[in-house]
Order: C-alpha cells, then structure tokens, then sequence
C-alpha cells in the first residue's frame, strides 16, 4: 500500500472545542488526504473514540476540559491498547518538560501550535509513515534526557521485548551514547556485528535511523524510569 496515497483518519483532542473543530475544517479541506473522524474535548470521550474509529493518528492537546494534563493519559492509553495509531501532541510553547513528557507517554511527534498548518499535514502525515516528528530544540531536549537515563529500561509490553538480550544490550548502550566500534570493543565483537545487531533491530522496530531508535526508546520506557 502507497501511504502517501491513503487518506488518514484523524481524531482530535482539544481542550478548546471551537479551535478543535477550525483544525478539523482545514484538514478536511485537504484533498484526498485527511478525514477527521472525531473532534472531542475531554480524556474520557477521547479514549471511547479510540475503540470506536480506530483513527490511524490521534492529535492530542495536554490539557483537556476534564482535567489538565489528562492528554498524557490519553497518549498512553492509546501507546498500550491502539499501538497502530499514531499519537501527536500538540504544545502552544516548545518546553523540555513537556517534551520528554509526550514522548514518555507514547507520542510519535511534537507540533507546535505556533507552527504552521502546512507543518501540521506534513507532521501527521510523517508519524503515520512510522516515522518521528520533532524539531531541532525537542531533540535537543530528547538527547539530554536519554544521557540520564541509566541505563534504558526495556518494557515487557512494547515491540522492544521482541529483542534479544543482545539486541537489547546493545540499545542500552546506544543510549548511553556509544558509537558503534565502542559498543563493539564493550561487548568484545567485531564492528560488523554491531551493525547486524542494529539492523535486525531497526527491523524488528520499524525505524530506521539510530535517532528514531532513541526516540522510540525513550517513548517506550517503564513508567516507573523517570528523567
């Protein structure tokens, strides 16, 4: 299947529901791209949706009408129980907090309200493709979060256990921010094993850069790791 030709079904999560409903009316607008399937204000709606259409992404406000910060939650339900749609939150400021925090819970990009409307298909588009969206100042922020944790934490419940313990040692590793021939010279292998070990896992994970696997990483670790 041609992704680039697929229309893509959208649900939006927005605390304020007259903004929500203005970014539906411009997706739709786009031709033969986006059918916005829903336009909710609150987790509880936002989760029932997620069962109900199934949407390929999930644009994802942090605060909601219920509760603020509730869109997290809305992100991690999603991360755990619709791990096909690709989940977006959408921030008005770009802050480091808020950054890894969306990626904690599961988002496979940042927009920021501030950015334009073009920037906003491209980005929904990019994360449907399986790819990450972020920009120069959240890998910024990503970058520095993945240098503290020690070491990255495999969760029991993502695609990383499908890794072997190799495959894992050797995430573990990159995230601690070796290059290939130290991760080879630690684990006293050849380089050439080492990019056999990072192809099998880009792979088995779907990414395809050592960037998206840290991001992926760093989106996927136990909830009890903190930054």
């Amino acid at each position: 299947m041609n992704l680039a030709s697929t229309r893509i079904d959208v649900l939006i999560a927005d605390r304020d529901h007259m903004e929500g409903q203005l970014m539906a009316s411009a997706l739709r607008r786009c031709r033969n791209q986006f059918d916005v399937v829903v336009v909710t204000t609150d987790s509880t709606e936002a989760i029932g949706s997620l069962n109900i259409y199934k949407p390929h992404v999930a644009l994802v406000s942090p605060d909601l009408e219920d509760e603020t910060q509730t869109g997290f939650k809305v992100l991690q339900t999603l991360r755990a129980t619709h791990p096909e749609t690709a989940g977006i939150m959408m921030l008005h400021s770009v802050m480091r907090d808020s950054v890894v925090a969306s990626f904690r819970a599961g988002a496979r990009g940042i927009f920021c309200r501030a950015d334009s409307f073009k920037a906003l298909a491209k980005c929904i588009r990019r994360v449907h493709e399986g790819k990450i969206w972020a920009g120069r100042q959240e890998l910024e922020y990503i970058l520095d979060a993945l240098t503290r944790l020690k070491p990255v934490q495999i969760s029991a419940n993502s695609d990383m256990a499908l890794l072997t313990l190799s495959e894992q040692h050797v995430v573990t590793l990159i995230g601690e921010g070796m290059k290939n021939r130290e991760i080879a010279q630690h684990l006293r292998v050849a380089e050439h094993t080492v990019s056999n070990y990072l192809y099998k896992i880009f792979d088995k994970l779907g990414v395809s850069t050592r960037l998206e696997l840290l991001l992926y990483a760093i989106s996927h670790q136990n909830t009890e790791g903190r930054v």
